[in-house]
């Protein structure tokens, strides 16, 4: 049995850009926490008491969130890596430091006791878990052998197939693997070349239940919906006459929904966060800590972070809105073509299938909206960006745009 673990969760998450400009991948809020909290939840329901984070990017801000474990139940320690030089150098670093055989985790991954224990259970040094996908072009492939790896296809793989989940159990020899690494074409130390090189020590499971990870922005939508599935309603703070409440809906201490308003849930309304009156919210939607919908608006399958505010006869659907985002009176979110097809989004720079016939917008943190201004499916907005009143936007745009 693993009693350790280590999150690997040093890197800038790039693709999540502009959510992860001012905010580290792992905090990202889904399903009423920062994702990194559900792993350590998950890691601690499988018996882990001891988890190594190690950190890199905005690190600070990692361990200020998650403090020293105790409310997880979880002894927790920072490993600092100052430069990103690949999965593989990230887990060298825990050399020394872990004492016996340990899980691994991409802090990027979602992941289920279920699957850890099934890692547990597998009768070999080594295990790690793979995921059945559709299209396995923008993963690693795994082949295996009678149950164990046979190899890693890291690119030019297409079509369904098994791929790497991100989450592994390792014993101490691992690390002798790795130093043996030598750079990759792409100038890192993978740690899949290790794995490959232990090939035959390494038993391959299925993940059980949920899975994702988070490689771009709308990916954290799947996620809060997977993660709300699960919650159990409770009403904490204060829901006024005329309110009604279908379904799972939690509502934080300290939050307020006011009279005519309706929630369809799964929905999670953070502390402090206020609804109505005569809103509606439909699920899965998540309301950070003093994010407010307010009259005559409606939103639907979407994230308002810490702050957000779709105050005055707004919609938004299948969106994210970044911390401390104010939508003017009117501002509306456009979240489905008019043919029906997939909607595509800027990355940068690169025009991306987002896989999603319905998808709104992504907001980074402080963006402000003018009166009746119309956003179009698929704009992305970097942090800080203002829209005047009035203004149909679509596309991607820099941090600071003024679109006026």
């Amino acid at each position: 049995m693993a009693e350790q673990a280590l999150i690997l969760a040093a890197g800038k998450g790039t693709r999540m850009r502009p959510l992860t400009a001012r905010l580290p991948k792992p905090l990202l809020p889904a399903g009423g926490a920062p994702f990194l909290e559900h792993q350590l939840r998950a890691l601690a329901e499988a018996g882990v008491t001891h988890v190594a984070v190690l950190v890199g990017y905005r690190m600070r801000e990692v361990h200020e969130a998650l403090g020293d474990g105790q409310r997880f139940g979880l002894a927790l320690d920072f490993l600092v890596q100052e430069e990103q030089l690949g999965t593989g150098h990230a887990v060298a670093q825990a050399a020394g430091k872990l004492d016996g055989n340990f899980f691994c985790l991409n802090g990027d991954t979602l992941v289920t006791t279920e699957t850890l224990r099934a890692l547990t259970s597998a009768k070999s040094t080594h295990a790690m878990a793979v995921a059945q996908v559709a299209d396995c072009s923008s993963y690693g492939l795994v082949k295996a052998h009678k149950g164990k790896l046979a190899s890693i296809i890291e690119k030019g793989a297409e079509g369904p197939g098994k791929i790497n989940a991100g989450i592994y159990r390792f014993a101490p020899s691992i690390f002798e693997a790795l130093e043996m690494l030598e750079r990759s074409p792409r100038g890192e130390f993978e740690l899949t070349t290790a794995l490959e090189a232990v090939a035959k020590q390494v038993t391959v499971v299925d993940v059980e239940g949920d899975w994702l990870d988070l490689g771009r922005p709308w990916d954290l939508l799947t996620a809060n919906a997977l993660l709300l599935a699960w919650m159990e309603p409770s009403i904490e703070g204060t829901v006024e006459e005329g309110v009604v409440l279908e379904g799972a809906v939690h509502v934080a201490a300290g939050a307020i929904i006011k009279a005519g308003s309706r929630i369809e849930g799964p929905v999670w309304v953070g502390p402090g966060a206020t609804v109505g009156p005569n809103a509606c919210i439909r699920g899965a939607t998540m309301l950070g800590a003093g994010a407010k919908v307010g009259g005559a608006s409606e939103v639907k399958n979407s994230i308002l972070m810490d702050g957000a505010k779709a105050p005055h006869h707004n919609y938004v659907g299948d969106s994210i809105l970044g911390r401390d985002c104010n939508l003017g009176s009117g501002t509306k979110v456009a979240n489905l073509r008019h043919d029906g097809a997939n909607v595509y989004a800027i990355i940068r720079g690169e025009r991306v299938d987002s896989g999603l016939r319905k998808l709104g917008v992504i907001l980074g943190d402080d963006v402000k909206t003018g009166i009746n201004a119309s956003l179009n499916v698929g704009t992305i907005l970097g942090e800080g960006t203002i829209v005047g009143p009035g203004r149909v936007v679509s596309g991607s745009w820099a941090a600071g745009s003024r679109i006026l």
